[in-house]
């Protein structure tokens, strides 16, 4: 019953990690994409 509770607890830890590395590189990305679009306003106003 131990080696049950054991392995199911280490496949769900490995699911957690997982998710939080998913999660991890969707909010780099969006922070890359609100940089972009930062710069790019800032050109905008600067040109007007």
């Amino acid at each position: 019953m131990q080696k049950k509770i054991l392995g199911l607890s280490a496949v769900l830890a490995m699911f957690a990690l997982a998710a939080c590395e998913t999660v991890q590189g969707a909010g780099r990305d969006l922070s890359t994409a609100g940089q972009v679009v930062q710069e790019e306003s800032a050109e905008v106003q600067a040109g007007l």
